[in-house]
């Protein structure tokens, strides 16, 4: 029994619009920010605010997908443990 690797279910398309998302996002906060009627401190403030959140959620979105593909590697080599103990189980084989 061969197990195949799963093959990615993001499209170019939607990985696309993912992407501009972001960007369209980021943009419109950081120009908000700007135009924000406030003095310069609570500007720059609010702005490495969102530098670093925007920095910490790819870190945390790499931390998953880490995790779920040595979760994926893990499952993977205990299948291929099992296959290989099934293919060297021979029930015909007499004892001694």
């Amino acid at each position: 029994m061969e197990s195949q690797a799963p093959t990615s279910k993001t499209t170019t398309a939607f990985y696309a619009q993912s992407a501009a998302a972001f960007g369209l996002a980021l943009l419109t906060l950081l120009i908000a920010i700007y135009y924000l009627p406030a003095d310069g401190w609570p500007k720059a403030f609010l702005a490495l605010g969102t530098l670093f959140l925007t920095t910490s959620a790819f870190s945390l979105a790499k931390c998953v997908r880490d995790a779920q593909e040595s979760q994926y590697v893990v499952s993977r080599l205990d299948q291929a443990r099992v296959d290989r103990i099934l293919a060297d189980h021979d029930p015909w084989k007499q004892a001694g």
